[in-house]
């Protein structure tokens, strides 16, 4: 099998299985949320029937984190905790609904505790204080927290996002190394095999790129050091006339110039210098000649 098909196939089952689990895992998550706002319903309900109250409201359960949710209700009331403890435990088991939670009773006006227990796994290790104490009429908020929650959204959510980036980085490494390597002949140099240079001693000669290379380094040409230098290869070891040149690069042009030509002869000097076996050298009266030892 292609190997780039291979790690597409392997990338897009990671994705699918991610959405499924994402999805998954929300919906499973909205389901209990859904199941612990009705049990909490109906143990309101119940504590309101101890009071002889069958028409206020039990007011909507809010969710106020993922494993936490707060019953309020619209007049105050009277009850017993072991009333609560048996309610919440009944109701619970009855939705199939975790079994380790901690409950806190509140005044709505106080942020203190009137009452609290810890349910873990049927009683097992349970903490149920003071269940025969009757809490007196008042305004209450009763608020449960899940201790056994398991992680959904946000770590599916996380698992989703890695699976994508590894899906794409997959992709792109592959895509990488089948690149085939048509333009560069050597990355430390950074020459271009399919652009062509003219050899010019330990120097390749780029017209197109105005540059000279020499090993690894480059060295930049102005556009006039680069026509100058052209002309000159095409006529290695001859006298080429000053007028020659200047008609050429300047003329041309349409600009004369006077000394321009004389300061661009010195500095491609500079630029070749590290050749020894180059030379250009001034040909008194007549003009330059590129000196080439052979």
């Amino acid at each position: 099998m292609n190997k780039r098909i291979f790690f597409s196939v392997i990338g897009l089952v990671i994705v699918l299985f991610s959405i499924w689990f994402f999805v998954d895992s929300k919906v499973e998550n909205d389901d209990f949320s859904e199941k612990v706002k009705v049990s909490l319903r109906e143990v309101g309900h119940q504590l309101l029937l101890s009071n002889q109250d069958s028409t206020s409201l039990v007011l909507p359960v809010i969710k106020l984190t993922e494993s936490k949710y707060q019953l309020k209700f619209e007049n105050s009331l009277s009850f017993e905790p072991s009333l609560l403890v048996a309610t919440v435990k009944k109701t619970f088991q009855k939705s199939g609904i975790s079994n380790s939670y901690f409950v806190e009773v509140s005044p709505c006006d106080l942020t203190e505790v009137s009452y609290s227990y810890e349910m873990k796994n049927l009683q097992g290790k349970s903490i149920i204080p003071c269940r025969s104490r009757v809490l007196p009429k008042n305004c209450y908020a009763i608020e449960v927290k899940f201790t056994d929650m398991k992680p959904t959204a946000n770590s599916a959510t996380y698992l989703y996002i890695l699976a994508i980036i590894a899906f794409i980085g997959f992709q792109f490494l592959f895509y990488k190394k089948k690149q085939p390597l048509i333009n560069i002949t050597n990355s430390s140099n950074k020459e271009v095999s399919t652009e062509k240079y003219q050899s010019l001693g330990i120097f390749h000669f780029y017209p197109n790129q105005n540059k000279l290379v020499k090993e690894s380094d480059e060295i930049n040409l102005s556009k006039k050091e680069c026509e100058i230098l052209a002309i000159f290869i095409e006529k290695p070891n001859q006298i080429i006339k000053r007028e020659e040149l200047m008609k050429r690069v300047w003329e041309d042009n349409g600009v004369i110039v006077g000394r321009s030509l004389d300061t661009y002869i010195s500095k491609l000097r500079k630029k070749l210098k590290e050749d020894t076996s180059i030379k250009i050298s001034n040909v008194h009266g007549v003009g330059y000649k590129l000196e080439l030892d052979n």
